[in-house]
């Protein structure tokens, strides 16, 4: 059982006709849990009914509560869209709970002693939370960074920051172009590109999803590709947290790196086959699905 702390931000993502709790660390954490490791998320909600039923949702699901600030700002939330083909849209709604993560004395200890420590862009687009990340960064031995490009909410420089106290970077076909573009690093092709950005910034892993054409992994100087699942789409929220987590949770279980990366691919597929980003989903679902995949 590895530990793994989860920093960042948890909130509602509202839909056109109903609402789910999610958030990028809270997603990758409630999948790792459910993977059996032992997983404590850093974050922040309201002093209102909308917090107090993520707190409730969290205990019931066996998260620890510990490390959840309350404070007297609204507990967030992201207006989702959805367009013909499940993909999301987001509008983030500034001034969240999430913002304003107070760094504690207390925390330092559970990160420093963690295996993984996993937080995201988003969090840096106010200065408490940054600078609270900031100061676990410099403690977390190992830190995996899910950068979420989303506009206007992120900076140049605070990205290159990011990446130097990184050692696992995970991105989308999307966010790598935009990525390349803003570190001014010439964009040729994928292996070398990783190559190039491992090296600047002295990554040890870079791991791109690549949606329905599946993923590939950059890990210890070797690339591995895997193919993913053709499914229905109902939405795509959440899809890429539950590959990170199973990602991770196959590579810390010291699974071949390949046969990790076809695992988070199935996995990352069924969660976009179902609604909302922390749908249930079955060992027996992700192992029939891996049968279907090494045979294709």
């Amino acid at each position: 059982m590895s530990n793994i702390v989860c920093f960042g931000e948890v909130l509602w993502d509202v839909f056109p006709t109903y609402k789910r709790i999610g958030g990028a660390p809270l997603n990758v954490a409630l999948r790792l849990q459910s993977f059996n490791n032992d997983v404590t998320v850093i974050s922040a909600v309201g002093e209102d009914s909308e917090g107090n039923e993520i707190l409730s949702f969290m205990k019931h699901e066996g998260l620890s509560l510990e490390y959840i600030q309350k404070v007297n700002h609204p507990t967030g939330k992201v207006q989702v869209s959805l367009d013909d083909n499940g993909s999301a849209s987001y509008i983030i709604v500034e001034g969240a709970a999430w913002d304003f993560i107070k760094f504690e004395d207390r925390m330092k200890s559970i990160v420093r002693n963690s295996d993984v420590f996993i937080f995201g862009s988003l969090i840096n687009r106010n200065r408490v939370s940054h600078e609270t990340l900031i100061k676990l960064l410099k403690r977390a031995p190992y830190k995996v960074l899910d950068i979420n490009l989303r506009s206007p909410y992120y900076d140049t420089l605070i990205l290159k920051e990011l990446l130097q106290l990184t050692n696992f970077l995970k991105i989308n076909e999307e966010e790598y172009i935009e990525l390349f573009q803003l570190l001014n690093i010439e964009i040729t092709n994928v292996e070398t590109d990783f190559r190039v950005l491992s090296r600047i910034y002295n990554l040890d892993a870079i791991c791109m999803t690549k949606g329905k054409d599946g993923a590939v992994l950059y890990y210890k100087k070797v690339f591995y590709h895997s193919k993913t699942i053709r499914v229905d789409v109902v939405d795509t929220v959440g899809a890429g947290d539950s590959f990170l987590a199973a990602l991770l949770d196959g590579l810390l279980k010291n699974k071949p790196p390949q046969e990790a990366l076809r695992y988070a691919c199935v996995t990352g597929a069924l969660v976009a086959s179902k609604p909302g980003a922390n749908s249930k989903v079955s060992n027996e679902e992700i192992k029939n699905s891996l049968e279907f995949i090494n045979t294709n």
